[in-house]
């Protein structure tokens, strides 16, 4: 993989992923049974959109997601003091050759790690299932394709219930689907890109 070392959400970090297939965006493109996702049309014009005008749309935000950015550093100081590991925390890891990438939420060893700071009802599910929910199976293997990691912690952090941690290893062959749903789009984005760009 190539890294960027940049921090996430700044300037340099938006300019990476411009245009590129995200691990936040590979559910968008397959499903979490591995089939071909209705999203990819919409998500692949977006992408071919952002490349032309040089400019990535204003992130979605709600209370959550604001209240998962600002807690994830304390998650992440949880999941060190839980396990005894140091978390490597980097920008945007982009595939060896191909446009697309993932930003982790830390590197641990032979692994890595998505947090999750969720509402707590939703966190309470995470509990009671005890498993990689399947809305994250996408980002988590992704995570692993790019990388080329073993295997990953899927954490779910809330500051006053007990937090999960869940530990996911590589399917082969979901990963197989999942890279070649992303490399379709990367080729379908980098061929409309040169067809469009020779109308202007």
């Amino acid at each position: 993989m190539r890294i960027i070392d940049c921090e996430q959400g700044t300037e340099e970090w938006l300019q990476a992923r411009l245009g590129c297939p995200t691990g936040s965006g590979y559910a968008k493109l397959i499903t979490a049974t591995g089939t071909a996702s209705t999203q990819a049309e919409t998500y692949i014009n977006q992408l071919i959109a952002e490349t032309l005008t040089g400019t990535i749309p204003e992130a979605y935000s709600n209370e959550w997601m604001q209240r998962g950015t600002e807690l994830e550093p304390i998650a992440r100081e949880y999941y060190e003091m839980a396990t005894g590991s140091v978390v490597e925390q980097v920008g945007f890891c982009k595939h060896d050759t191909l446009e697309t990438g993932v930003s982790p939420d830390g590197l641990v060893g032979t692994g890595g790690i998505e947090i999750k700071c969720p509402a707590p009802s939703t966190h309470v599910a995470y509990l009671r299932s005890g498993k990689l929910p399947a809305t994250y199976k996408q980002q988590v293997m992704g995570c692993l394709w790019i990388t080329n990691r073993e295997w990953w912690d899927f954490v779910s952090y809330h500051e006053t219930m007990p937090s999960l941690i869940v530990r996911v290893y590589r399917d082969e062959d979901y990963i197989e689907k999942l890279a070649s749903q992303v490399r379709q789009a990367v080729e379908i984005i980098g061929n409309e890109v040169e067809r469009l760009r020779k109308m202007q």
